[in-house]
């Protein structure tokens, strides 16, 4: 699997959140940045740039070594990004995707839903029974949905995954 710049941008968002990405790019393709230097180049105070950078961390996105600076006595860290565990990290995402999706789609074609004319909320048989059948928002009567349409983009959604998945391999 190539790893494109999408690619990229949307697992980290998804491990680290968005505002990690700016500094993804500017930490990509480089060894042992001074966070420093990656907070001057982002554009941060370096409180946020070294959350941004443990968050990663977490995820193993980051490496780091760490060098005593001789001057003032304490520590500098060095960072490295590991592109290769973007790969895995974006595989992963799409497995714990089609799973939730497979659950859903079963509690859709299993279940009947309920809804008021005006969306307000979703309820299943037994959460309208509670309810005498009545929208607990605006309190009008729900009715039964249709969730063929629904169903329909689920299943599409998996198979688009289970393709994306069967292509990374």
């Amino acid at each position: 699997m190539k790893i494109s710049n999408k690619i990229i941008d949307s697992t980290i968002t998804e491990v680290a959140g968005e505002d990690v990405v700016k500094l993804v790019h500017a930490l990509k393709n480089k060894k042992n940045v001074s966070e420093f230097k990656l907070a001057e180049n982002i554009k941060q105070e370096v409180n946020l740039t070294r959350n941004m950078l443990y968050r990663l961390y977490d995820s193993n996105l980051v490496s780091f070594i760490r060098k005593k600076d001789k001057k003032k006595g304490w520590y500098i860290y060095y960072w490295t990004f590991n592109m290769k565990r973007i790969k895995y990290l974006a595989v992963d995402i799409k497995k714990k995707r089609l799973e939730i999706i497979k659950e859903r789609l079963k509690r859709e074609k299993d279940g009947q839903f309920y809804g008021c004319n005006n969306k307000c909320i979703r309820l299943d048989f037994e959460q309208s029974m509670n309810f005498e059948f009545k929208c607990p928002e605006c309190g009008t009567l729900v009715n039964l949905e249709d969730n063929k349409e629904k169903i329909l983009t689920l299943e599409k959604e998996m198979k688009n995954l289970i393709s994306e998945l069967k292509d990374n391999k």
